[in-house]
């Protein structure tokens, strides 16, 4: 009678591991069917016109923090992961071990004297034997080639344009003599422990100790070679030999590996320290204007409360207001950009006495600007300086938008992921921002502009511009298609959009405000900023990513991509003639033309349209 209740215990503890066994089962089956159907979650993946997924690293993006300096990596950008982890596909792998450093202490091979043998045997061996060399050689370099190319780009994930600057400005290594010191403390250090646990290897142990001390005393006291001793020689050759001799013996590897592991862990934590350092200075410099550019500022500003500026004449305000004339939209707070910007318009203009210019600036570069303008002449052309924050309180003050903000700059990394390494793009993409969408309010009178970024330079005359014929269309800009809106899904929200969508640029914009007006679109946009939430000013200025490509989609008329030469702030491999060649430069990027981390190949562009001579530029010492 209490054997029945047994088994039908034990039936039961035995359909547990069945019933567990079944579930794994069944899950092994539904996760290759989710994948195969594509069940998977889509953020940040998708599909191009080309049948490849392809990973877009966003937002990842730097956008520019107050670009008196441009090009600062704001806080936008804090929230990217610092790594991408290695099951991810197409990631590339920043944590990658190196190889260890190869022992110097390593004997050095026996030159054997040549066979006297016939010549004839010996060339068709020698040829041979020099082409595998010669072939090695070459595999090996181009695999170097390979593995510096794959940290660049995955350097560029977490640091960006940094990346690009650090390598074209990488110093030629001094103090070789102290490297090679560290390298051979290092391989000594990894197999003293190994030694010392061998018995009969007491003097051997006692020689690499006393080894290892003289080396750390000499490095204790010298960094570079200057600094070294004179019997520095004498006592690497006795680290050599000793090095040499603990590899002669039978040593366990697995504890010499572990060794040389964690100096190279610590070792690579160290130099991503010190990269992290290097790049915050990098943004650092990058998002501050030289103490010139302040000093030149300030003295402008002052000069202006020295003199009194009349109003302007009846003719000056008609001008600025009539439809007729050529009128551009320029917003800076940096005088010098500003008057680069006008002096190559108006220097590459065949009309330059039918354009007018309109700055909008915000209530501290104001007057410095203003004065600037005021005294210097760019042929018959006529400026305009306007204080966008006092204009708006005063003229417009349901909008919410209150202060000035530039074009914003965000970069973009597309990845393949068939080919991750060698696929993987970096571009900065300059948009619209904020104060962009009050342009048709504030020039109620004016039919179409030419809205150009600061870091602009105008080599051709645009006034073929004004005889476009956009349709429907509103904005007139050069499309980047290799960026999309699909690729960006997770980024716009709940608002329907064309994934197909091209992205798009600013840098020079040809904009029908007519049709502007009459597409609502200012209020389409402020709707679409109700919906985004936005915590601080880094997120809302974030906000101007989706924003500006949803305010304009399917109302972007495409121009052609001569008009305008993108990537000079970041990009060193712009063909040369190609930039001369093109009617627009754009310094869109990090290393701006007026910076001393600009590209020194790309700044003559800029120079040839800076104003010499200037009292003020002398007294400050601004030397570009």
């Amino acid at each position: 009678m209490k054997t029945q209740p047994l088994l039908a215990a034990a039936a039961k503890r035995r359909r547990g591991p069945r019933a567990a066994v079944l579930a794994l089962l069944l899950c092994s089956l539904l996760v290759p069917l989710a994948f195969l159907f594509d069940l998977s979650p889509s953020g940040g993946y998708v599909t191009t016109e080309e049948r490849h997924r392809q990973e877009v690293v966003l937002p990842s993006f730097d956008h520019v923090d107050e670009r008196d300096g441009r090009g600062a990596v704001s806080g936008a950008s804090q929230d990217a992961p610092k790594r991408i982890s290695k099951g991810s596909p197409g990631a590339v792998h920043q944590n990658k071990k190196i190889d260890p450093p190869s022992s110097i202490g390593s004997a050095k091979p026996k030159v054997l004297p040549a066979p006297n043998v016939n010549s004839s045997k010996v060339v068709p061996d020698s040829t041979q034997h020099t082409r595998e060399v010669s072939k090695d050689i070459k595999g090996q370099q181009k695999g170097r080639k390979a593995d510096e190319t794959e940290k660049v780009k995955a350097c560029q994930f977490e640091f960006g344009s940094y990346c690009l600057w650090s390598t074209e400005h990488k110093e030629v290594m001094k103090d070789a003599i102290v490297k090679r010191l560290k390298d051979q403390l290092f391989v000594a250090r990894s197999y003293y422990p190994s030694i010392a646990k061998i018995e009969g290897q007491e003097a051997l142990t006692q020689k690499m100790k006393q080894n290892i001390q003289d080396h750390e005393r000499i490095l204790s006291a010298s960094s570079v070679d200057a600094d070294l001793p004179s019997f520095i020689n004498k006592r690497i050759k006795e680290m050599e030999q000793t090095t040499a001799r603990a590899k002669s013996c039978t040593v366990d590897c697995k504890n010499v590996d572990r060794k040389l592991r964690q100096i190279l862990d610590m070792t690579e934590d160290e130099a991503h320290f010190h990269m992290t350092q290097s790049a915050f200075l990098y943004n650092l410099g990058a998002q501050t204007l030289p103490k010139s550019h302040h000093c030149l500022s300030m003295r402008l500003t002052l000069e202006y409360f020295k003199s009194y500026l009349s109003d302007s004449d009846g003719s000056f305000s008609r001008k600025l207001n009539s439809p007729k004339y050529r009128h551009y939209v320029i917003l800076s707070k940096n005088v010098l950009a500003a008057s680069l910007v006008i002096n190559s318009t108006v220097s590459s203009s065949k009309d330059p006495g039918n354009l007018a210019f309109h700055i909008l600036t915000d209530a501290q570069n104001f007057y410095a600007i203003k004065y600037w303008f005021s005294r210097n002449l760019f042929k018959k052309a006529t400026v305009d300086v306007i204080n966008f924050e006092g204009f708006i309180l005063k003229k417009l003050p349901k909008y919410s938008i209150k202060q000035l903000y530039l074009p914003e700059e965000f970069r973009v990394l597309i990845r393949s992921i068939r080919q991750p390494t060698e696929n993987t793009t970096m571009k900065y993409l300059s948009l619209f921002s904020h104060s962009h969408f009050l342009i048709p309010e504030m020039f109620k009178y004016l039919k179409k502009v030419v809205v150009l970024d600061d870091d602009v330079v105008v080599q051709q005359d645009l006034s073929f511009l004004w005889n476009i014929d956009m349709g429907n269309k509103v904005n007139g800009a050069v499309e980047f298609c290799g960026l999309k809106l699909g690729q960006v899904r997770n980024l716009l929200g709940k608002t329907a959009y064309d994934p197909k969508s091209c992205a798009w640029m600013s840098g020079v914009n040809l904009i029908n405000l007519d049709k502007w007006r009459e597409h609502n679109v200012t209020e389409n946009y402020l709707l679409l900023m109700k919906k985004f939430k936005y915590k601080d000013e880094a997120s809302l200025r974030a906000a101007a990513f989706p924003l500006s490509l949803l305010s304009f989609q399917h109302l972007i008329y495409p121009l052609d991509e001569k008009l305008t030469l993108a990537g000079l702030g970041y990009d060193y491999g712009i063909d040369e003639e190609a930039a001369r060649r093109s009617a627009s430069l754009h310094y869109n990027g990090n290393m701006k033309p007026w910076l001393e981390l600009g590209v020194p190949n790309y700044k003559k562009y800029w120079k040839r349209f800076l104003i010499r001579g200037d009292q003020f530029m002398g007294e400050c010492n601004v030397n570009l």
